[in-house]
């Protein structure tokens, strides 16, 4: 009789320790179908609040609820053996006190099983991270380009553009390692910053559309698998999975149309 294994999932601190080490492959997933292929590979999954623009059709991720990420996490989490799922608190949760935050997270974590948050904000988070980290809470951060607070930064614009501008987002990531997260998103950030800010804190980087030199490295699945119309110019397609789909979906209409659909060896007698 063959003995089962049970696979061990990622935890927070193998994730953080790969700092300077092998490079931390991560992904988004929304849900247990793609999430289960994803985590083969994945270091850690990302329930990301991209998910209101990727799969519900919203302008932003200011629409999106806990209620939502909680639906989306569960799912993922379902369809994973192996990945550290890290879950997005979205905007409104998480910004008003470090108490909001901790009951909101919890409520998280306790509902989708997932192993940790991450929110957006460097110094202004950082009191934020200290409350939930002390409390259990596992939290990642997000700097640089955020996509909650587009509508005060003008839009999804880079970071870092200006050299003058570099010591406010240095100073965020080390607020946020200092206050406990256990890695930093960094997003949206020119290259020669983003490779500075992974040499200055002692806490692993997980670049998009920054660095090559951050210690790990994530897209949005949808994105680098050629679903969407639009994809951000950092980002490398590898599939065409768009116009597949769409192949696939007229020749089903057209058979359906002449009624070659189903075949003879496609259905009960």
């Amino acid at each position: 009789m063959s003995k089962h294994t049970k696979i061990r999932r990622n935890t927070v601190p193998m994730i953080a320790a790969r700092k300077g080490g092998e490079p931390i492959v991560s992904l988004t997933s929304y849900h247990a179908h793609t999430a289960a292929i994803v985590d083969k590979y994945a270091d850690f999954i990302l329930v990301g609040d991209s998910l209101g623009m990727v799969m519900h059709g919203m302008e932003s991720t200011v629409g999106v609820s806990l209620e939502l990420m909680i639906m989306h996490g569960k799912a993922v989490v379902r369809g994973t053996e192996k990945a550290l799922v890290v879950v997005d608190m979205p905007f409104g949760t998480y910004e008003e006190s470090p108490s909001v935050a901790f009951r909101n997270a919890a409520k998280i974590m306790k509902e989708t099983g997932c192993g940790a948050v991450k929110l957006e904000g460097g110094k202004r988070m950082a009191e934020t991270i200290t409350f939930l980290v002390e409390r259990g809470i596992p939290v990642m951060a997000h700097i640089g380009l955020t996509p909650q607070s587009s509508h005060v930064m003008g839009g999804f614009k880079t970071q870092g553009r200006e050299e003058d501008s570099w010591t406010a987002h240095e100073e965020d990531a080390r607020a946020v390692s200092e206050a406990g997260a256990f890695a930093v998103v960094l997003e949206g950030m020119v290259e020669p910053l983003a490779a500075k800010i992974t040499k200055q804190i002692d806490i692993p980087t997980i670049g998009i559309g920054a660095s090559a030199e951050c210690d790990g490295q994530i897209l949005v699945l949808e994105d680098m698998l050629g679903l969407n119309e639009w994809t951000p110019k950092f980002v490398k397609v590898y599939g065409d999975l768009g116009p597949a789909i769409e192949r696939a979906v007229s020749q089903y209409a057209e058979e359906v149309k002449d009624r070659s659909f189903p075949g003879e060896d496609q259905v009960y007698r």
